[in-house]
């Protein structure tokens, strides 16, 4: 029990790290990714407004497996094309205290790929 503590203590001071250096508005919005054991979801911020602009999860489309690098980088393409659709093209990127490795660089790597300017 202490040691799963001690990680989300972890992961807490992380994000609370990112979050203090990253921001979006409309021109430049936050790329967030949340990570879980099953399913990835990444999502375009407008933090001046207050409102996701574009969101893309392997729940809501249509990907078979939700918890591995190809679904990461699935959702990193739809993601991409969504927001070039809109005619964003610039982001910044939150990692939300995930560590920069194995899906959430798939993601990252693939939205980057397919159009979108870290």
């Amino acid at each position: 029990m202490e040691k799963n503590k001690f990680k989300n203590v972890q992961k807490t001071r992380r994000k609370k790290r990112v979050r203090k250096k990253v921001s979006g508005d409309a021109q430049r919005p936050r790329l967030t990714v949340f990570r879980s054991l099953r399913h990835i979801s990444a999502q375009l911020i407008d933090d001046e407004a207050g409102c996701t602009l574009v969101a893309a999860s392997t729940l809501g489309e249509k990907i078979s497996s939700g918890g591995n690098s190809d679904a990461a980088t699935k959702v990193g393409q739809v993601l991409a094309k969504k927001a070039t659709e809109l005619g964003i093209r610039q982001v910044s990127f939150d990692r939300s205290g995930f560590r920069y490795h194995g899906r959430v660089k798939a993601l990252a790597e693939a939205a980057r790929e397919a159009g979108l300017v870290f």
